[in-house]
């Protein structure tokens, strides 16, 4: 947060500057974890689930941290350890003054903010979008899946001035969750990457899932823009007439005309069409949903005043479609971060299309789908018999659900590391093994 000072830093987070020069330059960035601040952070005490930050102020401060935000109770511990120069910021609660900041530090830089959310695709969408940005302008996107309350305004309080374009992923479970992040982000654009059955635990219908990702668009500027799939009922009711809306996929107005495969099947050239101008990108993958989510991209880029060109030179965040190629000739694609009934579907038919001896599915369960857990298993299953997958491998008591759909070659297993001894146990030369479940399963654990 450079060119600022500690006395803008109180103002803005709404907080009482009980130690400190109100003159004095302010923090580089901010963060949460005390284990990693250092010179220059703005460690902000919060409370949460299992840990009161505030507690851990002190060993921020030690650790050579600029500066802490704590709430009342922590606050004479906080300004008695800390040491020539720091600064101790009181506030009535650490994460209201987080989001404060955050926001007061994203009007200060005065860039344009695309906010990306969906119920699949939206990590892999913050990542082609923001490759496809940053030849053009200067541009900061959040890392990793930084995605929540704490982790989207950590992100913009990370962003240097002179961004000219931030690319801020949003994430919720529930309603609200999305409105909160608009109200901190504020965003410019807005993308939705996809509407589906995804924590139906806590919301119940995909039509709740439409609305509460919607609160992107409901609370998108006047004049703004958004970005959604091209005939998505589920957004229809919630469409704005004031935005400038481009649809994408087939009949959208961002549609992939053309894709040429390379010869070893992990990139291509793509031919887009958005609004009528024609765009070529070479591009370092091939996966179908991958394609989807790059004309999400190239529309958001196209309201941003970019003109996609090129290599498309992207670092797809972690456990996500990365291609492991294993000792005996074995080609695993683990995708293990996260996964659902569309976004398990979609990687079962990438998996299908890919060439291999032979196919093997290693699926883990699709968490929070409430009571229709057991049919979306048994649907997984049935899908993976329909593409003619040769070997399923099930992790975890409910993905036990799949093999009811299956009839082909199946091992069920209650851990990853179980899952590893079948999969070193069966799997031969020129196997594709796609590995993917939801989080919670930690199927990463596979290959470790």
């Amino acid at each position: 947060m450079d060119g600022v000072t500690a006395g803008w830093v109180a103002r803005a987070a709404g907080a009482e500057l009980a130690l400190g020069d109100p003159d004095a330059p302010g923090p580089r960035r901010g963060a949460f974890d005390s284990r990693e601040c250092g010179p220059g952070d703005l460690f902000f005490g919060m409370r949460g689930a299992r840990v009161d930050g505030g507690a851990l102020a002190p060993e921020a401060l030690a650790a050579g941290a600029w500066g802490v935000v704590v709430e009342p109770g922590h606050a004479e511990r906080a300004v008695h350890n800390a040491p020539e120069g720091a600064s101790v910021l009181v506030v009535p609660d650490g994460l209201v003054a987080l989001w404060d900041l955050a926001r007061a530090w994203r009007r200060e830089l005065g860039c344009k903010v695309v906010g990306v959310t969906g119920s699949t695709g939206k990590t892999s969408t913050k990542d082609i979008l923001a490759a496809i940005l940053a030849p053009h302008r200067t541009t900061h996107a959040s890392p990793q899946n930084r995605n929540t309350g704490v982790g989207l305004p950590i992100t913009i309080l990370e962003a240097d001035r002179g961004v000219e374009a931030m690319v801020l992923e949003m994430g919720m479970r529930g309603e609200g969750q999305i409105a909160k992040l608009a109200a901190i982000a504020e965003p410019d654009v807005g993308v939705i990457v996809s509407v589906g059955p995804v924590h139906l635990e806590l919301l119940g219908t995909v039509e709740r899932v439409a609305a509460a990702k919607a609160e992107l668009i409901r609370d998108l500027p006047e004049h703004g823009a958004c970005v959604v799939p091209a005939g998505e009922p589920l957004l229809d009711a919630h469409l704005r007439d004031d935005l400038d809306t481009v649809t994408f996929g087939p009949g959208g107005e961002a549609m992939l005309l053309a894709f040429d495969t390379a010869a070893d099947g992990r990139g291509g050239v793509a031919e887009i069409e958005c609004r009528g101008e024609r765009i070529v990108l070479e591009l370092p993958y091939s996966e179908p949903y991958n394609l989807l989510n790059t004309l999400a991209a190239v529309a958001a880029a196209q309201l941003l005043g970019v003109r996609p060109n090129g290599v498309v030179d992207v670092a797809f965040s972690s456990l996500r479609g990365e291609i492991v190629e294993l000792a005996g000739g074995v080609t695993v694609v683990n995708d293990c971060y996260n996964a659902n009934p569309m976004s398990m579907r979609a990687a079962l038919h990438h998996l299908a299309e890919s060439p291999a001896e032979r196919r093997l599915a290693l699926l883990g369960t699709m968490g929070e789908l409430g009571s229709a857990a057991p049919l979306f298993h048994r649907e997984i299953g049935e899908e993976a018999a329909r593409l003619g997958i040769d070997v399923l491998i099930t992790v975890g008591e409910e993905a036990v659900g799949y093999a009811a759909g299956y009839a082909g070659e199946t091992y069920a297993v209650a851990t990853p590391e179980e899952a590893a001894a079948v999969l070193e146990e069966i799997a031969l030369p020129g196997d594709r093994v796609l590995i993917k479940g939801s989080r919670s399963v930690g199927l990463e654990r596979v290959l470790a």
